[in-house]
């Protein structure tokens, strides 16, 4: 099999995951609203999964209902009488209200109809969490176990002062007790990082648009950027791996002793060295068992062998660094489940904020579908895909919610006003808003797909 079959294998599966998780939480949402506005006696005549503008991939009616899926994948919605919606049917709101109809009804319904998405959304995010506590567990590292440091995966953060080996010991001024922690404290608002480098405390300060610099960066991947320093012991290689580590005579455990003369303890200076000879090949000394062979491996353009990881749990047994799983039984999991929800939506907060504020530049890393399949994993796990389903839920029942009309969150904010001035907003101006809403959406949705492939405001 070659490269180019494998990344198209891969990008197939990740599209897959994605398109299957958003289906799945877009009919969730819509079913919110769906039930809701049944549960008042309003009338549903759409239920559809994707856009059908034109024409349909299937449709039934039941009742007064028409579900059905569409042929345009960026979405989803119920059609609700008498509601000024994405449908933009100005027709039926010129005829006189009826009884079964959404404006006929009390603000206070007609807000817990807008709100069915959004909860609809938290309460999935929470209860798969719970399953994923109660089936696989809450995996963490304790940073103390961490005992070889960190290793820098991205040169830019050797620029603004790291080394590989240090160990990091808390983020403005906030002790950090699991590995996890650090790479989103340090991108969300992290300034001051309380560094232990040969045994001495450190502090360095970060740039406030260090987002910026690590999103503009030409040769930027969506990878960690700090990992848990390992020694340099090889993981196994994949079924039908080509690479020239495999080639050379490399199998799973054999350690690297040196490169080239230099010694090596630690995967950060394979790479080190390796790098320095791009298209050429070096020299390795390779410990198997208690054997010291020698070999000589190729390296790829872009300097690295192919050399593959040992898991977290290898790592956990060799004493490397530890890994803890705990697991919740069936009534524990569910606080358990709906704590991880409220962590998930305080961490996308605190994103949003940092896209809101010019000077970290985070603007420019906003991406669309691209990105979003891009954190699948490119083999299949269900452990994996249902932590992201749920974190996707977090992120679309939080959007959602922004006061922007065609969005819930829209409707929310003409409702509220409407409860607290008991005047109904003007139906041509809620018409208008709804045209400008969808506009807004359009752009940004433009916005954040360009940036997945040209980079736009890069």
């Amino acid at each position: 099999m070659n490269l180019l079959a494998i990344n198209w294998a891969n990008v197939g599966l990740q599209a897959g995951q994605l398109i299957l998780a958003l289906s799945l939480l877009v009919i969730l949402h819509e079913f919110g609203h769906y039930i809701t506005a049944r549960w008042f006696k309003c009338r549903v005549e759409k239920f559809f999964l994707f856009f059908d503008p034109w024409f349909a991939l299937f449709k039934k009616k039941v009742g007064d209902t028409v579900y059905g899926i569409g042929w345009l994948p960026l979405g989803g919605y119920v059609k609700i009488a008498g509601m000024i919606d994405e449908s933009m049917d100005k027709e039926a709101m010129k005829q006189p209200p009826k009884e079964w109809e959404f404006r006929s009804k009390p603000a206070w319904q007609r807000l817990i109809v807008m709100l069915g998405g959004i909860i609809m959304n938290v309460l999935t995010a929470f209860v798969i969490y719970a399953f994923i506590l109660m089936i696989w567990g809450e995996k963490k590292t304790p940073i103390a176990s961490v005992k070889n440091g960190i290793w820098l995966t991205d040169s830019l953060m050797t620029n603004l002062g790291f080394q590989n080996g240090d160990k990091i010991l808390a983020v403005d001024g906030e002790t950090i007790h699991y590995f996890e922690e650090v790479q989103p404290k340090v991108l969300i608002g992290g300034r001051k990082i309380d560094i232990e480098r040969n045994h001495q405390k450190m502090t360095i300060n970060l740039p406030v648009d260090v987002l910026d610099n690590i999103i503009t960066r030409k040769d930027r991947k969506r990878k960690p950027f700090i990992v848990e320093r390992v020694p340099s012991i090889i993981g196994a290689f994949p079924e039908g791996d080509t690479s020239y580590a495999k080639k050379a005579g490399l199998e799973s455990f054999d350690k690297i002793v040196a490169i080239e003369n230099q010694p090596i303890q630690f995967m950060d200076q394979i790479n080190a060295v390796s790098e320095k000879h791009k298209n050429g090949q070096v020299h390795l000394s390779v410990l198997r068992g208690t054997d010291t062979l020698q070999m000589t491996s190729k390296v790829a353009d872009d300097g690295k062998l192919g050399i593959y990881l040992l898991s977290p749990m290898q790592y956990d047994s060799m004493g490397i660094y530890k890994v803890t799983t705990t697991k919740y039984g069936f009534f524990a999991a569910f606080p358990a489940g709906f704590r991880k929800a409220g962590e998930k939506l305080k961490s996308y907060i605190d994103q949003f904020k940092l896209i809101l504020n010019p000077k970290t530049g985070a603007i420019k890393g906003v991406g669309g579908f691209k990105a979003i399949g891009s954190i699948f994993p490119t083999s299949w796990s269900w452990e994996a895909f249902w932590n992201i389903t749920a974190f996707l839920s977090i992120i679309l029942a939080f959007m959602n919610l922004l006061p922007i009309p065609a969005l819930d969150g829209g409707h929310v904010m003409f409702t509220l006003y409407e409860m607290i001035t008991k005047r109904k907003p003007n139906e041509k101006f809620l018409e208008y808003a709804q045209i400008v809403g969808m506009v807004l959406l359009l752009g940004l949705m433009l916005y954040a797909n360009g940036n997945d492939w040209f980079g736009w405001g890069r």
